[in-house]
């Protein structure tokens, strides 16, 4: 069991809080779940290892949704030969590099927060992480 104002791995909390946020070879995936099995007591360490792991999850599923939406719309340009689509699937990947950027911009500013040792919720993950953490 860590000591007091220490978590996973025995590191300081903002420390494995920071960790957590790291996207370096699956580093964040590692000490997420690092935290959350072994670390009970730490809310801020916990709080941000559940908010990485479903900021995680948010880019999977964006990634898999985008390329549902391209599969569509080449499917819907190769069945009626109309070159408009192709415009289409340029929006598709312009709003994944945005959606992209947009996480980009979320992991830095919890990552930065979370060395700092704040509690920083993201809109919408922030609350569910919140609530998980406790």
């Amino acid at each position: 069991m860590p000591s007091p104002g220490k978590s996973a791995f025995d590191l300081d909390e903002n420390v494995a809080a920071g960790l957590a946020y790291l996207p370096v070879c699956l580093v964040h995936l590692v000490f997420s779940i690092a935290i959350l099995a072994t670390d009970k007591i730490n809310k801020l360490a916990r709080f941000h290892a559940i908010q990485s792991l479903l900021l995680f999850a948010c880019g999977i599923i964006g990634y898999i949704c985008m390329f549902i939406a391209i599969f569509v719309v080449m499917a819907l340009a190769a069945a009626t030969q109309v070159s408009a689509f192709v415009f289409l699937i340029f929006l598709i990947y312009a709003v994944f590099g945005l959606f992209a950027l947009g996480l980009l911009v979320a992991l830095v500013i919890s990552m930065i927060k979370a060395f700092q040792g704040q509690i920083f919720k993201l809109p919408i993950i922030g609350n569910m992480a919140d609530k998980w953490s406790s």
